[in-house]
């Protein structure tokens, strides 16, 4: 049998037909619901919808990586050529009955491939909004409350998300581009949070919350550390590091187990190996693992500090809510990681906490804005401040 390309591109067509299929649904029930609305109204449900349904591709992509379906499909667009595992079901019954455990099997390939329209039917939601944005913008002479560069910025955003996707099949998995392939979609996640939120301000005449600017430092501070987390998070999860510590709090029966830290964070390199071709050893493993464990007491301390903060201002109580209530979430499906070794529902939950964190952490740094003179802090409408 003939080698299949990394790209081949003959079903994108196909692909691009599926991906507007799917997004029609999403469209139709904006437009039947919100008929009579006003614009704003209309770009501010759509902006919520393509975050939630972004946030769901997310977790269908942990689901994808976790289950091993990466490389169900081992070219892209399509499936051997193909815009389905359907077309392609004689090239991975081959493929299957070479390797029955393998990365490809007709599950896998499925798998694959539903993410990838997914992710088609997220891009063409984005496409319209960014479209839609800019002749509402043309339309009302620049009456638009949110500029129309974000959703271009996003439809830009959405391309490299895209193409860090193309690059995990064709690279095999490499960990640096799988993980970058994560953190690409959470910036999206941020990206699209952040319009909603300037959305739903302009639909009903509202202005950001005044806080002292300790209070805005330690939702950065926040932002910043758990980033940070989800990208150890990542490199865990894509080296498989998950089981390198199966105790806890303690790891290997130690406070400080042996780490080899050089090569567990030597970052451009493939898949179980070093730069120089040797198998990457169990010490670099536990690097990776104990780091991730490490920074989640600062991540997870600053979070809740910054929970604190907000707490105090009525106005954010419920973003409040959220932080403590993810931040436990967050340690539990660890744990359950840890002491169930890596079920997968837990693995799918961590990552689907680590995104509503982010989510959540913007719409609070949204909300609010820094102000030296503040001591308490309330919802103002626009027609009261400029009174």
């Amino acid at each position: 049998m003939d080698a299949q390309p990394l790209y081949d591109l003959s079903p994108v067509a196909r692909m691009m037909l599926m991906g507007v299929v799917i997004a029609l649904g999403p469209l139709a029930w904006v437009w039947m619901r919100n008929k009579q609305a006003s614009p704003v109204r209309r770009l501010h449900v759509l902006t919520v919808l393509t975050l939630f349904l972004t946030f769901d591709l997310v977790l269908f992509g942990a689901f994808t990586r976790l289950t091993d379906s990466g490389l169900g499909c081992p070219d892209w667009p399509g499936c051997y050529g193909n815009a389905s595992p359907v077309g392609a079901h004689a090239e991975i019954s081959a493929a299957q009955q070479a390797m029955p455990t393998g990365p490809v099997t007709h599950g896998k390939a499925w798998v694959e491939m539903i993410h990838r329209y997914l992710a088609t039917g997220v891009g063409v939601l984005i496409l319209t909004l960014a479209a839609v944005t800019w002749l509402e913008r043309k339309r009302n002479q620049g009456g638009v409350p949110v500029s129309p560069w974000w959703a271009t910025a996003t439809l830009v955003w959405v391309c490299l998300v895209g193409a860090f996707g193309a690059l995990t099949v064709t690279m095999k998995l490499f960990p640096a581009i799988v993980t970058l392939h994560l953190l690409a979609g959470l910036t999206l996640l941020v990206l699209l949070c952040a319009q909603a939120v300037q959305y739903g301000h302009a639909q009903h005449a509202l202005v950001p919350v005044a806080v002292a600017p300790g209070t805005r430092r330690w939702l950065l501070a926040a932002f910043v550390a758990i980033f940070l987390q989800v990208a150890l998070g990542g490199w865990v999860s894509t080296n498989y590091a998950v089981l390198a510590c199966r105790d806890f709090p303690q790891c290997q029966d130690s406070w400080w187990p042996y780490m080899d830290f050089a090569q567990g964070f030597e970052i451009w390199r493939p898949l179980g190996m070093t730069s120089d071709g040797e198998h990457i050893g169990f010490a670099a493993l536990t690097a990776i693992h104990y780091v991730h464990r490490l920074w989640a007491i600062v991540a997870l301390t600053t979070l809740f500090m910054a929970a604190w903060r907000l707490w105090r201002i009525p106005a954010l109580r419920t973003q409040s809510r959220w932080m403590v209530g993810l931040g436990i979430w967050q340690f539990a499906t660890g744990l359950s990681n840890i002491v169930f070794e890596w079920p997968l529902i837990a693995a799918v939950s961590h990552t689907g906490g680590a995104a509503a964190m982010l989510v959540i952490l913007t719409w609070a740094l949204c909300e609010s804005r820094s102000d030296p003179h503040t001591i308490n802090a309330s919802r103002l409408r626009v027609t009261e401040v400029s009174a």
